[in-house]
């Protein structure tokens, strides 16, 4: 069955969460991230597209298609340091968390419901010139369901 199908089946994003991901990372919930000042290093998952959208602030945008771990371990020599991974919903996020631990970071949490959720819970997210905004890219149309509050973009750029 596919990404696509799946999206639609699901009732709750905490089901749609369990059937894509095994929780080999732990979660952080976006209230509690929010709590977060400095002793975080977020990493954005997604594309750059979707990053240029929006993103929260002060996160890395270290891509998914073509994330590169030793890019990573050149910026993050602590590898005890608290790092939280997002990405729309959590699911790209989780993939590029369980590489970050194989390499050895040892607190590394997944950001529930990703971006999603940070702006469901009314959260700031800032776009490519750093000024806030209500735009989030939600990947494709079909994922758009889950973002409830905000403006949905959904187009991929053209390559």
């Amino acid at each position: 069955m596919s990404l696509f199908n799946l999206s639609y089946s699901q009732n709750s994003l905490s089901e749609l969460l369990k059937e894509y991901n095994t929780e080999s990372i732990p979660y952080i919930l976006a209230e509690d991230l929010s709590q977060l000042k400095d002793n975080v290093i977020l990493l954005d998952t997604r594309e750059t597209y979707e990053y240029q959208t929006s993103h929260i602030k002060n996160s890395i945008c270290v891509g998914y298609d073509n994330f590169d771990i030793t890019r990573v371990e050149k910026k993050i020599k602590d590898k005890n340091q608290l790092i939280v991974v997002y990405c729309s919903l959590g699911i790209r996020s989780e993939d590029i968390a369980e590489q970050l631990k194989a390499s050895g970071y040892t607190n590394v949490k997944n950001l529930y419901g990703g971006i999603f959720e940070w702006k469901n819970k009314s959260l700031n997210t800032y776009n490519s010139k750093e000024l806030l905004t209500d735009s989030v890219h939600t990947f494709e149309e079909e994922w758009s369901k889950w973002l409830k509050k905000g403006i949905k973009i959904f187009p991929k750029p053209k390559e």
